[in-house]
């Protein structure tokens, strides 16, 4: 039977597939610590409080980054390239969601609307991860090879939502409410696209790399494609909402460290 738990397992079980799988995840990790320190480094001056933060957010992904190259190495496994069809953070950026990269490498300040935007993003993107990490964590957090990881990176994952949803909040009641929905939505609304592209070619290369059968392969686009039909008919609201989170102020502090897998 067809299940998340499944295909991972068979992805964690054989090699060649595993090494697609965390190189992926290594690469979309250190490009949002990239991003992260560039807007850190950015930030207005009106808006310097949420530096310490945005470096904490930043450095919480480069870890996760570092996580992701320790497992490959754990198995005797380097990265890979990562196929371009399956560069989440790219393909976003190409469809204008979150802060450009051209604009993160220039020596100048952002705007005020600038971080609402990164907020806003990351409160999409990272309700995503959250709701992936919760799953893993639910199906192989006793897992002897990954499961620590999947424990350590889910919590991180729960930081970062719970920072989003403060921080926009706050921003809301500054004023900002207008632009803050405004950004919420369109970002939602791209994301899901994004993702269902990127599930497809992600299933695509497994597929081949596990020599799926092609009623098997078919299965799985279908439901990669049901469930974009569900977030876009009604689903992407979970992804726009703002609460106050249980877990305040979950970024202030220094980012804790993971010596085993430096």
């Amino acid at each position: 039977m067809l299940s998340a738990r499944s295909l991972f397992q068979e992805i964690v079980d054989n090699d060649d597939p595993f090494q697609l799988f965390c190189s992926i995840a290594a690469s979309g990790e250190a490009q949002g610590g990239w991003e992260n320190a560039r807007i850190a480094a950015l930030v207005p001056d009106a808006m310097r409080d949420l530096a310490p933060k945005i470096i904490r957010h930043g450095a919480d992904e480069d870890k996760h980054g570092r996580i992701f190259h320790a497992l490959l190495r754990k198995r005797g496994l380097e990265a890979v390239p990562v196929p371009p069809e399956t560069d989440y953070t790219m393909l976003l950026e190409r469809r204008g969601i979150g802060l450009a990269h051209d604009k993160l490498r220039r020596q100048v300040a952002l705007s005020e609307e600038d971080i609402i935007v990164y907020l806003a993003h990351s409160r999409v993107t990272e309700q995503r991860a959250a709701d992936q990490m919760d799953m893993l964590v639910k199906h192989f957090g006793d897992h002897p090879v990954v499961g620590k990881a999947i424990h350590m990176i889910s919590n991180d994952e729960d930081n970062h939502l719970a920072y989003c949803h403060e921080e926009l909040l706050r921003l809301a009641r500054a004023g900002h409410g207008r632009t803050i929905h405004r950004v919420l939505r369109e970002s939602a609304l791209a994301e899901i696209s994004v993702y269902r592209d990127v599930s497809l070619a992600v299933m695509d290369h497994m597929g081949r790399l596990l020599h799926w059968p092609a009623q098997k392969a078919a299965l799985l686009a279908a439901g990669i494609r049901a469930m974009y039909a569900y977030e876009r008919f009604s689903g992407w609201h979970r992804m726009v909402d703002l609460r106050m989170p249980e877990r305040r102020d979950a970024l202030g502090g220094a980012p804790a460290t993971t010596p085993e897998f430096a």
